[in-house]
């Protein structure tokens, strides 16, 4: 199959974009961990050094929530640390929780939560490898949209273009990856928030299967739509923090991968779906870009050929925004309001599929306290009809047989992760009317959301830039549980195509890294 440029018509060059922001490429965490280990540094330089960055971003960027400079000096200085990641700094995204530092969301509503007195499973999980938390990273209000521009923390901005979104809603890790502060920081993805910030800010991120990780939750409806893990430079950064934060023994739902180091040689069969799951097709930067990573596959020897999503894709994203409403209207207390009485406790379901926890005011929240989006949620799901969101867990259930069969077929499929590059700034927010921002949602980001469904892993990989220079990422998926299959494919993607030494115009330049 020879995929055309839809632009020009002529090949599609390798990887886009200009060469103008080619630079030496900085160390990955792997590397940072190896010269602490040396004692090339220490890890209070390690950290002191992102610090400065951070403080130097900040200004621009708009990424950090909740600063922990003190903490984080402190267990450095302090020693001791081992794992693989000794050392190495690192930022949380402000959905979970660390003793004695607040959870805000993304929400003024949250403002009123107790400080957590204990630190999450995931963080226990990252103190273990060795990592050093240095803050919180933003996000939009409790994740609902693929940007980070929560009304009350204001926008965090991509350091590609400082008028445009990094993504969401772990758009602050990933603007702070991608300007430099860091090599890799926490992300999590309940409809994509991990594969559209690493699209948008031109980084790798990977979203686990379902229950793979430590700290994912476990809903009883069985539709766990959250997974978490992180955004990065290299792809062995990724696989190294998966390695250390798989679940194993008895709470491992699936035979745990170990290390991946590096690619195989076993060819793929690969599926190439270019228009989105509701049918659109993507602007024709981005197609471009796709048509460039199918051409890049068969220079590698995989078998690459079209298909079709097998599934209604408007079916699909119907029920997921019914879920997602009826977690709205758990979250923000207006579940007791609720006219029929199984409304409530089928809100609450939504919630643990989400991976949301409530944080109740102990009254009717109104819109200064929450976004205006967040309260259209809630209104609509307190009126769907008792049943609908029982027959809408049930149908989004049988979409895993569909998913399932397309890979009787092959081994991956590639995508888009966008069917645009980053939108402007203001562009896509909780204060925008309700019709107006769905249809600007799903213009935006509408190729991630089948993956939280079936609880399969989906890669971002950055293999495109546009001719104006913004990252284009690229999205390839596989059944539950193949996640070595997906790492080792980046692994070969990676090195035929590097991205590394790719450096967007906002970039903190470091004191000892």
């Amino acid at each position: 199959m020879q995929i055309r440029d839809h632009v020009s018509g002529a090949s599609a060059p390798a990887g886009g974009g200009n060469d103008g922001d080619l630079h030496p490429v900085t160390p990955d965490a792997t590397e940072i961990a190896a010269m602490i280990r040396r004692k090339d540094i220490t890890a209070l330089e390690a950290v002191d050094d992102a610090i400065a960055r951070a403080d130097a971003m900040q200004p621009k960027l708009n990424f950090l929530v909740t600063p922990m400079f003190e903490q984080a000096r402190a267990r450095a200085k302090a020693g001791g640390l081992s794992g693989p990641f000794a050392g190495v700094p690192y930022l949380l995204k402000d959905m979970y929780d660390i003793a004695g530092v607040p959870t805000r969301w993304g929400a003024r509503f949250t403002e009123v939560a107790p400080i957590p007195t204990k630190s999450c499973a995931q963080v226990m999980a990252y103190e273990a490898a060795g990592l050093v938390l240095i803050g919180k990273s933003a996000l939009g209000e409790f994740g609902w949209l693929p940007t980070t521009e929560p009304l009350t923390f204001g926008p965090t901005r991509n350091p590609w273009d400082l008028s445009r979104t990094p993504g969401g809603s772990s758009g602050g890790s990933a603007a702070a990856v991608a300007g430099g502060v860091l090599p890799m920081a926490d992300a999590a993805d309940g409809g994509g928030s991990i594969r559209i910030p690493a699209s948008a800010c031109g980084l790798f991120g990977m979203k686990p299967s379902r229950r793979r990780l430590i700290g994912d939750q476990h809903a009883a409806s069985g539709i766990e739509l959250t997974a978490e893990h992180c955004v990065s430079r290299s792809v062995r950064d990724s696989a190294a923090l998966f390695a250390a934060m798989e679940c194993s023994g008895v709470d491992a739902a699936l035979p745990p991968i170990g290390a991946v180091t590096g690619p195989a040689q076993r060819r793929l069969r690969v599926g190439y779906v270019c228009n989105s799951i509701c049918g659109q097709r993507p602007d024709a930067e981005v197609q471009a870009g796709a048509d460039s990573a199918a051409e890049l596959l068969q220079q590698l020897g995989h078998q690459v050929e079209e298909t079709n999503w097998p599934f209604d894709g408007a079916a699909l994203t119907s029920d997921f925004v019914k879920l997602y409403s009826a977690a709205a209207l758990e979250v923000t207390g207006l579940a007791r309001l609720a006219i029929n009485p199984k409304i409530v406790a089928l809100a609450a379901l939504a919630l643990k599929s989400i991976g949301l926890f409530p944080r109740g005011l102990g009254r009717k929240p109104d819109q200064p306290m929450l976004e205006p989006l967040t309260l259209a949620l809630a209104e609509e799901a307190a009126r769907l009809p008792a049943d609908e969101l029982n027959k809408a867990l049930a149908r989004l259930k049988g979409y895993e047989t569909s998913y399932d069969g397309w890979f009787e077929r092959y081994d991956v499929i590639l995508s888009p992760v966008l069917l645009q590059p980053p939108v402007p700034i203001g562009h896509i927010t909780g204060d925008v009317e309700r019709e107006t921002l769905t249809k600007r949602v799903f213009a935006f980001a509408d190729y991630t959301l089948v993956h939280n469904i079936v609880g399969a892993p989906a890669m971002s990989v950055p293999l495109h830039w546009t001719s104006g220079g913004l990252p284009v990422g690229l999205q390839f998926a596989a059944r539950r549980g193949k996640e070595r299959l997906l790492f080792e494919l980046a692994y070969e993607l990676e090195a035929a195509q590097p991205w590394a030494h790719r450096r967007p115009p906002v970039f903190a330049e470091g004191r000892h890294l």
